[in-house]
């Protein structure tokens, strides 16, 4: 595990949108949660990792570090980081962001099912 740079000890104040959670996208579907701790465990102490394994979250992982600073250092370095010629995408978790997410395609159905439901077409004429 590298040490903290001296740049983390000197300024300890993260963005806010930094956090322990990342979540981690385009991987591939052959990874293993082996291959996870050896590629993620390199920046820091991991607490878990949870791979995607239905066909929904196929290809995506949610990694949380003890550590914040590990957090960080693991987005600022595998971001974009080649792995079976696939490029990951490692953000933080950002559970408003995501449960908005969620939100916006449940009114979208509900919306959906009213238009059909009266015979409203959004259609251009």
């Amino acid at each position: 595990m590298p040490p903290r740079t001296e740049k983390d000890r000197k300024n300890p104040r993260l963005p806010p949108e930094v956090t322990r959670l990342l979540y981690v996208r385009n991987l591939p579907f052959s990874i293993t949660s082996e291959d996870m701790y050896d590629l993620f465990g390199r920046y820091g102490a991991i607490r878990q990792i949870r791979i995607g394994c239905d066909k929904g979250t196929k290809g995506t992982a949610f990694v949380v570090y003890e550590d914040i600073y590990d957090a960080k250092r693991a987005v600022d370095h595998l971001s974009g980081f080649n792995v079976a010629n696939r490029y990951l995408i490692v953000q933080y978790y950002q559970h408003a962001k995501m449960s908005k997410k969620l939100d916006l395609k449940k009114e979208e159905e509900e919306i959906t099912k009213l238009q059909e439901k009266y015979g409203v077409s959004t259609k251009d004429k």
